[in-house]
């Protein structure tokens, strides 16, 4: 059963699944169809005295192009049995899949946002696009430039107020 938390409950939790990858953005197209994408970069916190889940895409990703015609996203955290489910979402693109259907993994209908939330997620986040900042390869560390960005593909950054939280309770 999933109930609705305060966010800073599971903000530890949330950090651990992004250092192991075990977190899948969930966007929607105009059409509603609904795309998975993995990641491992992210940061949660207070931007503008707002609860904020900040994500990293590359213009090349199919999850792109879904993020900028929704302006929303679902940020949902699993345990590690869902590991491998996790990185073959990363491995290919929702452009040629249908990762709900490949993975077997349930789109439910968010309270907020047009993106649905992941069941078989532990911890769901609602989020809305409140800004987009586009990494600037001249402000970048070159260390870092030379370790992520040798095809020249830069991030745009999607800052998404949590609207809600929830958590799987057995």
């Amino acid at each position: 059963m999933k109930k609705d938390i305060n966010y800073t409950e599971v903000i530890k939790e949330t950090i651990e699944a992004l250092k192991k990858g075990n977190v899948l953005v969930c966007s929607i197209d105009k059409k509603g169809k609904p795309n998975l994408m993995a990641i491992g970069w992210g940061c949660i916190g207070i931007v503008w005295g707002q609860p904020i889940f900040s994500i990293f895409i590359r213009p090349s990703r199919y999850t792109y192009n879904l993020i900028e015609q929704t302006d929303d996203f679902s940020v949902n955290i699993f345990d590690d049995k869902y590991k491998k489910v996790i990185n073959w979402c990363g491995s290919v693109s929702g452009r040629d899949y249908d990762k709900f259907k490949e993975t077997k993994l349930t789109p439910l209908k968010s309270k907020y946002i047009m993106s649905p939330i992941v069941k078989e997620g532990k911890i769901n986040f609602e989020c809305i696009v409140v800004a987009k900042v586009d990494i600037n390869p001249e402000m970048l560390d070159n260390e870092i430039k030379e370790r992520n960005y040798k095809s020249g593909d830069y991030h745009r950054v999607y800052l998404g107020k949590i609207l809600i939280c929830y958590k799987n309770f057995p």
